[in-house]
């Protein structure tokens, strides 16, 4: 155990702070630090003897697979297990409500969503069922649900290009790779992506799905791979636009939005115990019909469009048949055949592609899909988290298998989403079983309401979509990152720009890649604090403090300022390593050139509390480094060689009466304490 020994107050006699570039900045002289420092000898039995226990223990994959089936970690993998055994009549109650409710907005939302995918209004309800029913067993956070989501949505159109087929095996392979990634635990990569890029790529794809819907509310045709094309091609197609759709479009987000709003309404006392039970009631019916707003416009615009449809006077454009019952489960196409297309109906020849030409169409989807994704689901899991610490691996597992088994019925990517989540959280769920109601309800839609769906006008869909997203333009973050750092502006509007002006695979990346080189160029640039002090006997010398690890971005620009403030003087220069954590095999190249230089014009360089972690690096290059861990030893380095001399004649001595070990005491406490002057 460390000791606190021999504290000496250096006197500071100037202090210079300069920038990164040209001056370092300044901070306090105010350093106490107590380490537990180890030599490199004893380190090393300790390494032999954890040697020796790992050959005789048995091996890695049989400890992994023991693991495994240990009561705790069966709990962890299958979460239900936790909450089952306690299930009761009132969680079942309160989850039924929930299910029922969610289940109403679910369905719309499913059937709207499939259009932004480009693919026929069935798929978005064939991707909303086996995903709920999975996530009961295996998910991790009662208030979150899994189905289609606007960015799930959108990034399937990008990188599957409206095919079913394409859009089915990307789901399938995502699933995998999300397996793969919980297995490797890779759930580290989602922290790649800075809040402000999520932010600024959330708000893209909600103008991007926001316009692509725009279309079936004005009745103009419209494609384009980015924003800017698609309300290009839709003006140039202006003059056909329909009226008794754009009409009904804008009457719809105006009515959804209305009662979005009516739902913070309430009357009587805010004190609930204080309320009557009409005020009471009222209060829940108008809470009801906020919530389940999509459901009420739908059913409503359904069965006028019917009566109008009968009479034979329909304006619009209804969503068309729809077939009824659950799809047959089979793997996913691992092919396209090619079909001939119908110049007369419009529709274009499809070409015939093999599994790898799949594959490659889709590109960078594969990877970029399931981190998005990802981001999306534990943005929802940390809304709702509640202190409770969330497990990114079981996660995975859990929107892995559930894409797995979405795919296997023919549906597209699902994951969490955090408006559905918020109305499930809203209306009273108390388990994971709320997304068994859930599922059930869509199943029940599948076979029993299909001949009614087709009677859904396009543009009441449209605008179920346009109100749901146009929320998750995250204009309210700009104002606080203005205020604590601006810097961070730079690659959220860099994200929103790129994704709404290239493709959206291409706009993440690049502001992904902008985020990244902000971090390497702060680690490339750390700052240096230079200090002139004195001890006690009059010494005088430079210490020189760098602020973070040596790494290969930031050791040549630290080598630079040492050697140039080295320089400047003919001191010894004292390199205070309290926080260098880390280096690599780079700097030690450097450092090592360094000393080097050091030794030839004659000076002294001294490392103060050289970690061993770093030292040991160091040591692979035979580099001859002079370490000091405590102020007895760098008081002995600083004197002058005759001195140093002497004292070690009398420490021979002092050893000799005193006895062996007493010395490598002292040369393992570490305390400096610089005091300001």
């Amino acid at each position: 155990m460390s000791t606190l020994e021999n504290e000496v107050t250096f006197r500071k006699q100037a202090e210079v702070s300069q920038n990164l570039e040209a001056q370092f900045d300044s901070s306090s002289t105010d350093f106490i630090l107590i380490t537990d420092h180890r030599t490199s000898k004893s380190k090393s039995l300790e390494q032999l003897e954890a040697a020796k226990q790992d050959e005789s223990s048995p091996s890695c994959c049989s400890r992994y697979v023991r693991s495994i089936f240990r009561k705790k970690n069966l709990k962890k993998r299958l979460p239900f297990l936790t909450w089952l055994p306690h299930y009761n009549r009132r969680d079942c109650i309160g989850d039924l409500l929930a299910g029922f409710t969610v289940g109403l907005t679910v369905i719309p939302q499913g059937l709207a969503y499939s259009g932004v995918v480009g693919l026929p209004p069935e798929y978005g309800l064939y991707g909303s069922f086996m995903g709920c029913f999975v996530y009961v067993l295996l998910g991790t956070c009662k208030d979150s649900t899994i189905g289609s989501t606007a960015v799930a949505s959108l990034m399937t159109f990008q990188f599957a290009q409206g095919s079913w087929q394409r859009s089915v095996l990307l789901t399938f392979l995502t699933g995998i790779i999300e397996i793969f990634m919980a297995i490797f635990k890779l759930g580290c990569l989602v922290e790649f992506v800075s809040g402000p890029v999520s932010a600024g790529f959330t708000s893209a794809v909600a103008l991007i799905v926001s316009t692509s819907q725009m279309r079936s509310m004005l009745g103009v045709k419209s494609d384009g791979d980015s924003f800017l094309e698609t309300w290009i091609s839709m003006f140039k197609d202006i003059e056909n636009i329909r009226v008794a759709d754009t009409c009904l479009g804008f009457g719809c987000l105006f009515l959804l939005l209305a009662m979005r709003s009516l739902g913070r309404v309430t009357i009587g006392p805010k004190d609930e115990s204080r309320r009557n039970g009409f005020q009471r009631v009222f209060n829940q019916v108008i809470k009801f019909l906020a919530t389940s707003r999509n459901a009420s416009i739908v059913i409503i615009f359904t069965l006028i469009t019917m009566h109008l449809d009968a009479k034979g006077t329909n304006p619009f454009r209804l969503t068309g048949h729809i077939p009824k019952g659950m799809p047959t489960p089979s793997w996913p196409p691992f092919s396209i055949e090619a079909q001939p297309g119908n110049a007369t109906a419009g529709i274009p020849p499809v070409p015939g592609q093999n599994f790898l030409e799949m594959v490659q169409s889709m590109g960078y989807g594969l990877l970029i899909v399931p981190i998005m994704a990802l981001l999306e689901t534990m943005s929802v899991c940390k809304a709702f988290a509640k202190g409770r610490q969330i497990d990114i691996t079981q996660e995975m597992i859990a929107c892995g298998v559930g894409n797995i088994a979405t795919s296997v019925f023919s549906g597209y990517r699902c994951n969490g989403g955090l408006a559905r989540s918020a109305v499930n959280n809203a209306s009273g769920c108390r388990t994971n079983m709320s997304n068994l109601y859930i599922g059930i309800i869509v199943v029940l839609a599948l076979n029993f309401l299909t001949e009614y769906f087709a009677f859904i006008p396009k543009a009441v869909l449209a605008a179920i979509i346009i109100s749901a997203v146009i929320f998750q333009v995250q204009y309210q973050v700009v104002t606080p990152m203005w205020r604590s750092k601006r810097s961070d502006l730079v690659p959220g509007i860099l994200a929103f720009v790129t994704c709404l002006v290239l493709p959206l695979e291409i706009g993440i990346m690049v502001a992904i890649g902008v985020n990244l080189l902000f971090i390497l160029y702060y680690a490339a640039r750390p700052k240096v604090t230079l200090e002139q002090l004195e001890t006690q006997q009059g010494i005088r010398f430079v210490k020189i403090t760098p602020d973070r690890c040596l790494i290969f971005p930031s050791v040549e620009f630290v080598r630079n300022m040492v050697l140039k403030l080295g320089s400047k003087s003919t001191l010894p220069v004292v390199i205070d390593c309290t926080y260098i954590y880390a280096a690599d095999f780079t700097a030690a190249k450097v450092i090592s050139s360094m000393v080097d230089d050091f030794r030839v014009r004659r000076q002294k360089i001294i490392f103060f509390n050289l970690k061993p972690s770093v030292v040991s690096i160091f040591e692979g290059l035979n580099t001859r480094l002079v370490l000091c861990y405590n102020t007895h030893a760098l008081n002995q380095e600083l004197r002058p060689e005759e001195a140093q001399d002497l004292s070690r004649s009398v420490d021979s001595l002092e050893r000799v009466e005193t006895g062996p070990g007493t010395s490598e005491c002292v040369s393992m406490a570490s305390t400096l304490s610089l005091a300001k002057s």
